[in-house]
């Protein structure tokens, strides 16, 4: 029943759970002011996704009341489209490379689409993605740190004392929201150190993320526009955004059916 509920979110309510399911907490003003919204349809959104079972809406704000069955709950969302970007993503990858890849359901499709054997070094700091990448036969090297149970990622002065004396060739980032003045954002601070610091250590940066990020802002910006090299989605951005890109330098890349 659960997954019939979610599969009837629109592109706003799914955004909306993975942002709450992040924050533990929100205000509706602030969910207002993140989604450009009244407060009206932020009420229906809300009602909307307390039906799912994973929040809990309070007096002015909404809570997550599922963090043990956060990442897969939002494994089950846009699954389609995930699959494409991390296919595509995974094609880019060549012999020789160090590649860091973090954590988040977009992410971990590029670590399924990594062929047995390949000649590449894997970073993580993602407990999903290592397991997905057990039994391949490629090496792969954990950051440690502290765990965030919702995003099953590892973070912290562990992780980024460990990561700072790493290089990589190409990197594989998931992102909150993106738009021109915030540029690609998180909601939890220290997954957002993890980005700047992968980002910083790496020659080529790569961000999968999904149509339904475009134009939303959250708490954290881990880099401007500027700060990647590649942007990999399911659908391009409406003209703004995508001329920003251009400016910017930034590639974007429509994975294919």
């Amino acid at each position: 029943m659960r997954q019939n509920i979610y599969q009837t979110l629109n592109a706003r309510q799914q955004q909306m759970l993975e942002h709450i399911s992040r924050e533990g907490e929100l205000r509706i003003a602030a969910l207002k002011q993140t989604y450009q919204v009244t407060e009206m349809t932020i009420r229906r959104d809300l009602e909307k996704l307390e039906e799912t079972g994973a929040v809990k809406r309070t007096f002015g704000g909404v809570i997550f009341v599922g963090k043990d069955i956060a990442l897969q709950e939002r494994a089950g969302i846009l699954t389609e489209e995930k699959i494409r970007i991390g296919r595509h993503a995974a094609s880019l990858i060549r012999p020789g490379d160090s590649i860091f890849i973090d954590g988040g359901t977009t992410t971990l499709q590029v670590a399924k689409y990594l062929t047995p054997g390949m000649n590449i070094t894997v970073v993580t700091n993602a407990l999903n993605v290592a397991a997905e990448l057990s039994g391949k036969q490629i090496p792969v090297l954990m950051t440690g740190g502290m765990l965030v149970e919702a995003t099953s990622s590892l973070v912290g002065p562990i992780a980024a004392q460990n990561m700072s004396g790493m290089a990589f060739d190409r990197i594989f980032l998931g992102a909150t929201g993106l738009n021109v003045e915030h540029g690609f954002s998180n909601s939890n601070i220290n997954e957002a150190e993890v980005k700047q610091i992968a980002i910083r250590q790496s020659t080529e940066t790569n961000i999968v993320l999904d149509h339904t990020k475009f134009g939303a802002k959250v708490l954290i910006s881990f880099a401007p526009l500027s700060g990647a090299h590649r942007i990999i989605t399911n659908r391009l951005p409406d003209e703004g955004l995508l001329r920003a890109c251009k400016e910017a330098g930034v590639v974007l890349e429509e994975a294919s059916e």
